[in-house]
């Protein structure tokens, strides 16, 4: 009598070969993935070098006497390390001496308000939108939202014609003015879309205990919209505290000047004053920073609020 071994068609097991092959194929997939990523993090690490690498050299040219600016590189620095002992504050010292703080403040002055108040008005037409129905609605946030892509120099002549008769010119108001309707749009669309993506039961909820509109932008919308409201404060406020044009040609410069006019000044007529420049540049960088890192939680909830709701 004879016997016979156990095959892999009676023992329902895959011969040893097949089992490599297919397990061959189906390592392959998970080894091109970890090479795709490893390439994915080796791009982003070049991307953010070429982005640190000049904000860098700016922060040691600011602490290099003007002589070593002129005649050498920031990066010989590295390639003779004695000139470490030759770092200053004097740039820093002279940067503030030619009344960089005034500016400082003016900036504040300028910022703060043309952030907070397009803000509010924002959120007003943002729930209005949102939550009420009146005739025209969509249309008239097509038209608003349209505004976006109109460029802010057509703008600069008809309206510093308005402020020249009115006597705004020269005026803080005249920058909290401008930078409210430039970015009014934006504001309400981001808000807009956060404030329609809110479950429609809370809004219902307060309506059935005789909550009035107001009391519900005020009492629920506003606390739970914070993140979009920082996202675009955050926005805000960078653009304001940046910008060179708009304060230049409403403000100009002199006991109203703010930072980026100072900045510009700073340079020197033939440019030969460059180093004060870097360090300034660095002053002015504290308070966008502060801003950025104090709200930076909500950044991102805030960016992709209301594209999917659910």
């Amino acid at each position: 009598m004879s016997t016979s071994l156990p095959t892999a068609q009676h023992t329902g097991t895959r011969p040893a070969g097949k089992e490599a092959e297919r397990g061959g194929r189906g390592t392959a997939p998970k080894g091109g993935l970890e090479g795709r990523r490893t390439v994915v993090k080796v791009v982003l690490f070049l991307i953010c070098l070429f982005w640190i690498v000049p904000a860098f050299g700016l922060l040691v040219t600011s602490f290099r006497p003007p002589d070593a600016v002129r005649t050498s590189g920031w990066w010989t620095l590295f390639v003779r390390p004695a000139e470490f002992a030759d770092m200053t504050l004097a740039n820093y010292q002279a940067v503030l001496d030619a009344g960089m703080g005034n500016s400082f403040v003016n900036s504040l002055v300028v910022a703060v308000p043309a952030t907070v108040i397009p803000i509010l008005a924002a959120a007003f037409a943002a729930y209005a939108f949102a939550w009420m129905r009146f005739p025209g609605r969509e249309t008239l946030f097509f038209c608003i939202v349209g505004l976006i892509v109109v460029p802010l120099q057509a703008s600069l002549v008809p309206l510093l014609q308005i402020y020249s008769r009115v006597g705004l010119t020269g005026q803080f108001a005249a920058l909290w003015l401008a930078h409210t309707g430039f970015g009014m749009p934006l504001a309400i669309y981001l808000l807009r879309n956060y404030m329609g993506s809110l479950p429609r039961e809370i809004l219902e909820s307060a309506k059935v205990d005789g909550a009035s509109h107001f009391q519900v932008f005020w009492k629920l919308m506003i606390p739970l919209s914070v993140p979009a409201l920082a996202a675009f404060a955050i926005f805000q406020f960078l653009w304001v505290w940046n910008d060179l044009l708009v304060a230049l040609i409403f403000l100009g410069s002199g006991d109203n000047q703010v930072v980026t006019i100072a900045l510009s000044e700073l340079i020197g007529s033939r440019g030969q004053d460059w180093h004060l420049l870097t360090a300034g540049a660095f002053i002015s960088m504290i308070i966008p920073l502060i801003v950025f890192f104090s709200l930076q939680r909500y950044f991102i909830r805030g960016l992709t609020a209301g594209s999917v709701k659910g």
